[in-house]
């Protein structure tokens, strides 16, 4: 039980950190490019693509009353704090798998390792599914959400399979597994949209793709190193604890 508690501190902490830093950075990069891109979007009457895909059975907003607005969070503070929440949730989520994996597979042993998993996170959930599907503005074409989903679930788990395997075995049978696994995605190829057509400027939207990967970059290193600096702490605690009870029992 003190295992498992102590993995759940270790990515509350560290997810709660970084996902903070991560809401920071947005609101000092990203953010302003998706307003400019809203801009742009509002300027071409909307043209673009709707930005959320309804679920079977939901309804979009074009179902409601005219005159019904779709609630969103107002910008400024209450952007902000919603934002963070998100972020910091996601980032103990992300922070689970990264302890959970390290754990199946002999642990961080230190900030380092830490930063080793984090940087293996980011090429696994953000670098390679944003090589075919890149991160879109407002008011730019997107193909249907389901294909999207499963090809960005599908790339993600290639490309962490593949780096397991590269860092943790040493048979060039495995090695093949691995690049094969790591080109699958992109030689299948991510949906595309029915046109390329769109109103947001090619340079404001190659700053937005290189933003979100720096910040997200950022963010990954972070949440692992935190989380291998606290697993090491907490483990030391569980030494010591072991060790007390060990004396313990032997009295």
């Amino acid at each position: 039980m003190s295992l498992f508690r102590n993995i759940v501190f270790t990515a509350v902490i560290a997810g709660l950190f970084s996902g903070l830093l991560l809401t920071i950075m947005q609101s000092l990069s990203t953010v302003p490019l998706i307003l400019q891109a809203e801009v742009f979007e509002n300027a071409g009457g909307g043209a673009g693509h709707s930005h959320d895909v309804p679920a079977a059975g939901a309804t979009s907003p074009a179902d409601h009353h005219p005159d019904e607005e779709v609630w969103a969070p107002a910008d400024g503070l209450e952007r902000f704090i919603y934002t963070a929440a998100a972020n910091a949730l996601s980032a103990i989520g992300f922070g689970l798998v990264l302890v959970a994996a390290s754990e199946a597979l002999g642990g961080f042993r230190g900030w380092r390792g830490g930063l080793m998993f984090g940087i293996a996170g980011f090429l696994a959930v953000s670098l390679a599914p944003g090589l075919g599907l890149p991160p879109e503005l407002p008011g730019m074409p997107a193909a249907e959400l389901g294909p999207r989903q499963i090809w960005w679930i599908s790339t993600a788990v290639c490309t962490a399979a593949a780096l397991g395997l590269l860092a943790y075995t040493r048979s060039a049978i495995f090695a093949a597994l691995a690049i094969a696994l790591l080109i699958a995605p992109h030689l299948i190829g991510a949906p595309l949209p029915p046109s390329h057509e769109t109103v947001v400027p090619v340079e404001l939207h190659a700053r937005f793709v290189n933003a979100v990967f720096a910040t997200n970059l950022v963010f990954w290193a972070l949440l692992g190193a935190a989380c291998g600096m606290l697993r090491e702490r907490f483990g030391a605690g569980e030494e010591a604890s072991a060790a007390s009870a060990a004396k313990l029992a032997s009295r």
